[in-house]
This record gives C-alpha cells, sequence and structure tokens, in this order.
C-alpha cells in the first residue's frame, strides 16, 4: 500500500462518525491511500507517527472541541514533539454554533505540533444532509489525491 491517511473522529450522536465515514470512503475510492479511521478515545502517538496525513472530524461542544478530541490532542501533543510530524492536515467539523471556535481552537494546538493545515475546514452546521456528505467526501478526496500525487 501507498501512504496512510489517518482519520481520527469523535461522534456521540452519530453525525461525525457519518461525515468521517463519507470522507474515508471517498479517499479510498480509486486511491492507493490507506485509509485507517480511528475513535479519538482509542488513537495515540503510534497512530500519528505512522501517518502520512491527517483528517480530524470533530463535534463541537459549547463553541469549543469536543472533549475527547481534545483528549486525543492532549495526549498525543508530548509525545509528537520529538518526533517532528509536521502532517498535512484537514478539519472535518459538526457544530450546533457557528463551528469557528472548535476550529480556531483546534488550529491553534496543531501548529504547536507543528502540523499543517491543507485544506479549508469543512464545518456542517445542524442536521446532516446530502450537502454536507459531498463536502466531507471531497475533503477526503482530497487528502487522498494530495498525499498520492505527493502535493502534501
Amino acid at each position: 500500500m501507498g501512504k496512510t491517511l489517518l482519520i481520527v473522529y469523535h461522534s456521540q450522536s452519530g453525525a461525525t462518525a457519518l461525515l468521517a465515514r463519507e470522507a474515508a470512503a471517498a479517499a479510498t475510492a480509486g486511491s492507493d491511500i490507506n485509509v485507517r479511521t480511528v475513535r479519538a478515545v482509542d488513537a495515540g502517538i503510534r497512530d500519528l507517527a505512522t501517518a502520512d496525513g491527517l483528517l480530524l472530524a470533530l463535534a463541537e461542544n459549547s463553541a469549543a472541541a469536543s472533549g475527547a478530541m481534545k483528549d486525543f490532542l492532549d495526549r498525543t501533543f508530548y509525545p509528537a514533539q520529538p518526533l517532528q510530524l509536521n502532517l498535512p492536515y484537514a478539519l472535518l467539523l459538526s457544530a450546533g454554533n457557528d463551528g469557528r471556535g472548535a476550529v480556531q481552537q483546534v488550529q491553534r494546538i496543531l501548529r504547536g505540533f507543528p502540523m499543517k493545515e491543507v485544506a479549508l475546514p469543512v464545518i456542517c452546521r445542524g442536521e446532516v444532509n446530502a450537502d454536507y456528505l459531498q463536502r466531507s467526501g471531497e475533503l477526503g478526496l482530497t487528502l487522498a489525491a494530495g498525499l498520492e500525487l505527493g502535493i502534501f
């Protein structure tokens, strides 16, 4: 297999899991990319160390990143420092509010790893619909294509 795209997600209601699955399905369609989808509570530094790219799919809770995603980032931040991962990443967010607070929080944390954002965040506000599923798939496909072509 070629490069690995790691999708780390947290979903309490099921909406974010649905968006993450759509991104993973699109990323694997017609590419040589290995896609690993891991729940945030189960993901760790080994997952990051073996990835070539990262998609974080999270929910917004109280205008911030969901607790399980924040926990994943907290658990991996210091162990990642000596590895200098600098992975290309993108964010996929299921938001009940406007999502900006959660996006800014995660972007700030990932700059400290450091990691490089390679696509604009996809923020899905409210109920999951066909448009949000399409946008999630396009984000997964973008990351896979960029990794496969060596763009990032």
